[in-house]
């Protein structure tokens, strides 16, 4: 089976969303190669290291907000 990992990382980010906190910041509590890829596509701070949660870059906030109302809203 082909797995199309954009659209894995569009839901991730929108999912991300959903744990939205402190402004800018989500819980990271996905896939690390989903969440590596967004890294790499400028979407979210570097997901390595001690902290639970993830920053947002501007364009991945905004990104993350649309398609959350795109995939989830009724």
């Amino acid at each position: 089976m082909a797995i199309d990992e954009d659209k894995i990382d569009e839901s991730v980010l929108a999912l991300l969303y959903l744990t939205l906190h402190d402004g800018s910041r989500a819980w990271k509590s996905f896939d690390w190669d989903a969440m590596n890829r967004l890294h790499e596509k400028g979407l979210i701070g570097n997901p390595v290291g001690k902290a639970k949660s993830v920053v947002f870059t501007e364009e991945g906030l905004k990104e993350s907000e649309r398609l959350f109302r795109e995939l989830f809203s009724a």
